[in-house]
């Protein structure tokens, strides 16, 4: 028998259910995990809300309804949960869980600091509360070039351009989440109206406004963390039966962890400060050495802030983007269960 391959396993976060991932609940996980899907769907009906069984097998696409924190959080959710009960545990022995901002709560069911029942509960929760702010949003803006190397000096200049708007009358404005060669920068409507008037030349896209987002990671979302923590009580939380990285790059421990620290954490400063994806991934890999990292669906739009990451400490040798697509090539380390060539690897 073949050795187990070590992995971690990383959950995506917001806008990762797209177009594409309609009716993918339904037709990768229907049967198998049919009593789960209904106790999701049991959880949704409670509350008054559409199952996810309804939302994932509408007849078409709605980014007015599908793309709203309050349907894409439980969506997203059930599909990356069940990509991870669907990896195959002959092959891979699965050492540590992290997740990219609202994937915290997925890592959280997948670490088994709560139950994936739990999980469920929290994120479909979080994906109300996310709507819980202060007026603002979320600006996406790249900062490597085409071979995923940083330019010299551009992260620091918007970073100090971010301070200087912060620090006028009436304006917002602060990092939000670091994915390595893009940084998503979040404000109230002045702090975001001024950074898109001022903000540097930068490379590949134009600076992107995330459609439905709110000022996550900041202190404008200080509504969403006060309900958060009236609503979802410490006694879901316990221990994890894997260590888990968060925002910060913190290993959370299987029994050095306080399950009222944790939830501390996740309804406090993962809701109010900075998510640093990129050092997660960093911490993970040095920590952890695995011989593969596992991005669960939906889609696989975090693959390249993951390669970033590691390209961002030479990981194995790779400081490119030709580096790393040679690697996946010829021994791919990043295996997206959204690509049914790279899910057939991971589920047997």
């Amino acid at each position: 028998m073949t050795a187990r391959k070590t992995a971690i396993v990383v959950a995506p976060g917001r806008g990762t259910y797209g177009k594409g991932e309609l009716g993918s609940i339904a037709r990768l996980h229907g049967a198998p995990f049919g009593a789960l899907i209904a106790n999701f769907d049991a959880q949704r009906h409670d509350r008054g809300q559409p199952t996810v069984t309804e939302l994932d097998g509408a007849d078409r696409f709605s980014v007015g309804v599908h793309m709203r924190g309050d349907v894409a959080a439980p969506l997203i959710y059930t599909a990356t949960a069940l990509d991870y009960l669907s990896i195959d545990r002959d092959k891979y022995d699965i050492v540590a869980a992290l997740g990219n901002s609202m994937g915290w709560y997925s890592a959280l069911a997948l670490g088994g600091a709560v139950s994936i029942e739990d999980g469920f509960r929290i994120s479909n929760a979080m994906g109300l509360n996310s709507q819980t702010h202060g007026p603002g949003g979320q600006i996406l803006l790249q900062v490597a070039d085409e071979d995923w190397h940083p330019l010299p000096g551009l992260r620091d200049r918007l970073l100090d351009l971010v301070a200087a708007i912060a620090a006028r009358p009436g304006h917002d404005l602060a990092l939000s989440i670091d994915l390595a060669g893009m940084l998503v920068l979040a404000g109230n409507e002045e702090g975001l109206a001024a950074l898109l008037a001022e903000a540097p030349p930068t490379p590949g896209r134009d600076p992107l406004r995330l459609a439905g987002h709110g000022p996550f990671h900041t202190p404008l979302m200080f509504g969403s963390s006060e309900k958060a923590k009236a609503e979802l009580p410490v006694a879901l939380f316990g221990r994890p039966d894997i260590p888990m990285v968060d925002g910060r790059g913190h290993i959370w421990r299987r029994f050095s962890s306080d399950p009222a620290e944790t939830w501390d954490y996740s309804f406090g400063h993962q809701i109010l400060a900075p998510y640093d994806f990129a050092r997660s991934v960093q911490v993970a890999v040095k920590e952890y050495a695995p011989d593969a990292i596992i991005l669960p669906g939906p889609g696989d739009t975090l693959g390249g802030a993951i390669a970033q990451s590691l390209i961002g400490i030479g990981w194995q040798g790779m400081t490119s983007k030709t580096d790393f697509m040679a690697r996946q090539a010829s021994d791919p380390i990043l295996l997206s269960m959204g690509r049914a060539e790279q899910r057939g690897l991971i589920t047997g």
